[in-house]
Order: structure tokens, then C-alpha cells, then sequence
């Protein structure tokens, strides 16, 4: 393998490492509310099934994605479900509407819920995470320089770094959870940029549906030029700078936050 796609290969698995590390602290944060009402026994067990759902479910999602991002159209529709989780959530802090607020009246809802019930929610929340992963996993590999022989139509390196993306977000819900949470209770400005980042890789998917050989709305070949990955990393990387450097350090936890269970 080339030095120069080494680099760019090692360079894309770390920021999916940063991307999915912030995306997994909420929902790991999400499904730990979604349980809390269970006896400590039980929540375990639910948590179980809930990570257990999260890897399933990812693997399910990448040998779809195998078969699906073949075709344009479904290109296209996850660039516009990665435009809706971003603006939505920006709509939301921009509301101020807090994370606490959203805890608590999840929390409020989830009282009442059976184990099974709550099990079932769980999963549910699980799919959904999937989704938001394998896409913006998906949307960053389908760039990359091809390696390898084809896997189902889809080049073998590109899959796999959609696959290592995939199980990036359940080793880090399961082991780094905490510590991701802590970082965004300190830099609040990182969950913004998360879905900034979110956005704007809703835009790399976009362009690479608008250079597919049946669309042809811009050259084939822009999505893999120079230009275009200088442009996309250098807007990813002051996006994270922006979020770190403009959130003041949280002087101490004030306990509202729920702590992840994983």
C-alpha cells in the first residue's frame, strides 16, 4: 500500500475514533436513562441487551450498506437523514432546550415500563444509533483511495474501514462512554461541532451522489480530487477547534447530567 494512502487511511480512522467516541457519549447517556428506573439487577441485564442490540445491529447495518450505497438514490436519502439528525439538534440548542431538560422527561416517560418494555425501547434507540453511525462511517470511507479486490461491489478497504467505524461506536459505548461524557460536560461546545460534523458529512455524501455516473451533476472524479478532501478535512478540523476552544472548562459537575451506566 502507498505511504500517502496509509496516511490518508490512518488519518480517516482517527477522526472517526473522535466522531463516534462523541456521537456513542450521548447515546450511551440516552440508553442509560432508559433503564435507570430498573432495579440495579435488571439494568444490568438491560444494558446487556442493549450493547448486544448496538452490535447486532451495526453489522446489520454495514451488509446493507453494502448492497445499498450502490445506488445513488440511497445515497441520497442518507445525506438528507444526516442533514435532519444535524439541524435538528443545532435547532434544538439553539432553543436552548438542555440535555437535562431531554433526560428528565425521558426519565419521566420511562417509569411505568416493564423490563421488557424498556428492553424493547432500548433496541429501538439502538437501530436508530445504527443508523447515525454506519452513514457517517459510510459517507467518509466512500472517498478513500481504493484497496484491495471488491467485497459485494463495494471496495474491500472502503468496507472495511465502514466495518472498523461500525464496531469503533460499541467498543466505545461499552468501555469509553464515561470519559466521553466527561469531556463533553467540560467543552459543551463539542456536542455542537458533533453535529456540525454530522452535517457536514451529510455534504460528502451528498457530493459523492451528485458525481455518481447516473446523476453526473458534477465530475465523477471530484469527490476523490485533492481539492475537495483538502476542503472537507480543513472545514472538519476548525469545526473541532471552534468547539473546543469556544467552550469554557466546567469548573465542576452539578450533578444534572446522568452518568452512563456502561
Amino acid at each position: 500500500m502507498d505511504f500517502a494512502v496509509l496516511l490518508e487511511y490512518s488519518w480517516v480512522l482517527i477522526v472517526l475514533i473522535v466522531l463516534e467516541g462523541l456521537l456513542a457519549a450521548d447515546n450511551a447517556v440516552v440508553l442509560a436513562v432508559m433503564v435507570k428506573h430498573l432495579d440495579p439487577k435488571r439494568r444490568k441485564k438491560a444494558l446487556f441487551y442493549g450493547l448486544l442490540g448496538a452490535f447486532i445491529f451495526r453489522m446489520i447495518a454495514i451488509l446493507l450498506l453494502v448492497f445499498l450505497v450502490q445506488w445513488w438514490w440511497m445515497q441520497a436519502l442518507g445525506a438528507i437523514y444526516l442533514f435532519y439528525v444535524s439541524i435538528s439538534h443545532l435547532i434544538k440548542i439553539r432553543q436552548g432546550q438542555s440535555d437535562e431538560e431531554d433526560l428528565e422527561k425521558m426519565e419521566k416517560k420511562q417509569k411505568g415500563s416493564g423490563f421488557w418494555m424498556t428492553v424493547f425501547k432500548v433496541e429501538l434507540a439502538d437501530i436508530a444509533f445504527a443508523i447515525d453511525s454506519i452513514l457517517a462511517a459510510a459517507a467518509i470511507a466512500l472517498a478513500l483511495p481504493e484497496v484491495g479486490g471488491d467485497f459485494f461491489g463495494v471496495n474491500a478497504g472502503q468496507y472495511t474501514v465502514m466495518l472498523i467505524g461500525g464496531l469503533i461506536g460499541v467498543i466505545i459505548m461499552r468501555f469509553f462512554a464515561t470519559w466521553f461524557v466527561e469531556i463533553l460536560q467540560q467543552k459543551p461546545g463539542l456536542e455542537v461541532a458533533a453535529f456540525v460534523i454530522v452535517g457536514w458529512v451529510g455534504v460528502k455524501l451528498a457530493v459523492l451522489t451528485l458525481a455518481h455516473d447516473q446523476i453526473g451533476v458534477i465530475p465523477h472524479e471530484f469527490p476523490h480530487s485533492t481539492t475537495w478532501k483538502l476542503i472537507f478535512w480543513a472545514v472538519m478540523i476548525v469545526v473541532i477547534l471552534i468547539g473546543w476552544f469556544s467552550s469554557k472548562n466546567a469548573e465542576g459537575d452539578d450533578g444534572k447530567r446522568v452518568e452512563s451506566n456502561y
